[in-house]
């Protein structure tokens, strides 16, 4: 148990007190929140609990505040002073951080495996871009956030699903054969006219030039129609093996690849729409079938099935949403990029017309990426003319680098990635930063096996007095909250963050305090703090999808 558990389950038994030595009115309890003063002369810890609790408990705060102070039982808490109107400061005894230190590096390589948190039944869904061209860097950071959220979510104690929902069907697919069947056309000489919502990427002239390479001439045999069916499936499949194989070089990966176009052949689009015209939500204007989403919050009704009968994007949407929690999920969680944000109310809303809970559907919006080289946007790819492709980025900057600036800012904020900073083998950079603590400390390890010295994995921990120290064993104890705080709140920027102050600490430590040439007792418990050290280092970057390089 760390110890802000120890010292709020303390607070709130005293404060129980209070109320049976009729002190203070009965009432409900409000959680306790502890914080870390700004100054370390106002103590280790600070709550508000006894000014949150004055209106539930009818009191003055500090009346309440004062009987906790005078009769907090709590073996780690040296004294508890009232601050201004009732908040209350608590000094604790250094001995709590020797304790938790023994605590962390018993736990070992399990520190940060966070015991299960919720009965809950998870599917996150991520990228789901379309298979008709090159992952871009905008779909870069939604890999990077949901798979370190992904892996968040499952240290943190949640049962979770990850996948990507192939857009394998309807016009996009169409427009993707048309695009190869015009470059293929035009690489044989033949004069053609590019389609007009056709895909203008290099890479449909690569595939096309393939297609050649591998048959010749052999579809001009062929009528359109055919040769379209034929370079649909070809299209596709190479298209969707390189997404597979880029997010694969970028440490993602899903367990699940579920396909549009399985919906549409199980018949599941119109058992969804049949439902909703059972349920009521459903009505036909012009000819078209309308959703009545402004019944649950939307701005306006949306066409699910058009007035020439064919599904709209929408209808496939609620059928496949609607599979999700048909295969036991109780709750669905969509990363989307910024210009899907007019889209949420109105798939809420079929969720509800679903029967479902608007809840139990969460969507987190993706700010746009804009990359900086020299101070400069960079919008082109140098190669091609088109958009920068992850695997660009990947090839300029590493996977490293491209996954941590994804993830270090909120998913709020537009992120602007700074190219020649990202590069930099420097400590300006901030994975460079955090790395070079992991191979700093596995630098440590070897150079006291060269000398001879059996780690025992164990020590002395109240030798480990340098305020250094104290506050890297102390930051090292916020380890599980920060990870379950962060995944509650959807949010891996914080571990990013943590991490990297994790290291500046470390860095520290590593510049004051000796670990050769001391007595062995300070020798020991300064390893087994390094060792500690090393695994929150590995299991925080592990999170990220970033690697922990023995040597720099």
């Amino acid at each position: 148990m760390d110890i802000k558990s120890v010292l709020s389950d303390a607070i709130i038994k005293t404060a129980q007190n209070a109320i049976a030595a009729g002190v203070v009115k009965d009432g409900a309890l409000p959680e306790v929140q502890l914080t870390v003063p700004p100054k370390k002369e106002f103590g280790d810890f600070a709550s508000n609990f006894a000014m949150q609790s004055a209106r539930a408990l009818r009191c003055n705060p500090r009346v309440l505040a004062q009987y906790i102070v005078e009769n907090l039982d709590c073996p780690y808490v040296k004294k508890a002073e009232i601050a201004g109107p009732g908040f209350i400061n608590f000094y604790l005894n250094p001995d709590w951080v020797y304790d938790m230190l023994a605590r962390i590096v018993e736990a070992g390589e399990n520190y940060g495996n966070l015991p299960k948190a919720s009965d809950e039944k998870i599917q996150l869904e991520y990228v789901s871009a379309n298979p008709t061209g090159p992952l871009h860097v905008g779909h870069g950071r939604g890999a990077a956030v949901g798979s370190a959220l992904g892996n968040l979510l499952k240290a943190a104690g949640y049962d979770v699903e990850q996948e990507y929902y192939i857009n394998d069907a309807g016009n996009q697919m169409n427009n993707l054969a048309r695009s190869v069947n015009a470059r293929y056309l035009e690489l044989l000489g033949k004069e053609i006219e590019f389609p007009e919502d056709g895909y203008h990427g290099h890479d449909i002239i690569d595939t096309a030039q393939r297609i050649i390479n591998k048959y010749g001439d052999r579809f001009l045999q062929m009528g359109e129609a055919e040769r379209l069916e034929e370079f649909k499936t070809i299209a596709y499949q190479e298209k969707l093996a390189a997404l597979k194989e880029d997010l694969e070089r970028f440490n993602v990966r899903f367990d699940v690849w579920f396909s549009e176009k399985t919906l549409h052949e199980a018949n599941k689009i119109k058992e969804a729409c049949d439902t909703l015209l059972e349920k009521g939500y459903m009505y036909e204007q012009d000819g078209a079938l309308w959703l009545k989403s402004t019944a649950f919050g939307d701005d306006k009704d949306r066409v699910v099935i058009r007035d020439n009968g064919v599904p709209t994007y929408f209808a496939a949407d609620i059928a496949y949403h609607a599979n999700k929690f048909g295969r036991g999920f109780d709750r669905v969680i969509n990363l989307w990029g910024a210009d899907h944000h007019g889209y949420i109310a109105r798939m809420k809303a079929a969720m509800q017309c679903m029967g479902y809970q608007p809840e139990q559907l969460e969507i987190l919006i993706l700010q746009m990426v804009r990359l900086l080289r020299d101070g400069q946007e960079v919008k082109m790819s140098k190669r091609t003319g088109q958009s920068v492709t992850l695997n660009e980025l990947i090839d300029e900057v590493g996977t490293d680098a491209a996954r941590f600036f994804f993830v270090m800012r909120s998913i709020d904020s537009q992120l602007d990635f700074d190219l020649d900073l990202a590069k930099k083998k420097s400590n300006d950079n901030p994975v460079f930063y955090v790395q070079y603590a992991h191979a700093r400390i596995c630098s440590i390890m070897r150079q006291v096996a060269e000398a001879g010295i059996t780690v025992q994995g164990k020590g002395d921990y109240k030798l480990l007095t340098e305020p250094v120290e104290v506050d890297l064993i102390k930051k090292l104890g916020e380890y599980p909250e920060m990870l379950a705080t962060a995944a509650k709140e959807r949010a891996v920027q914080q571990v990013a963050h943590y991490v990297y102050d994790l290291a500046g600490l470390f860095h520290s430590a590593y510049n004051q305090c000796r670990i050769l040439g001391v007595s062995e007792d300070l020798q020991q418990a300064r390893l087994a703090m390094v060792m500690a050290v090393g695994h929150v280092v590995r299991h925080a970057l592990s999170i990220l999808g970033v690697s922990a390089p023995e040597k720099m």
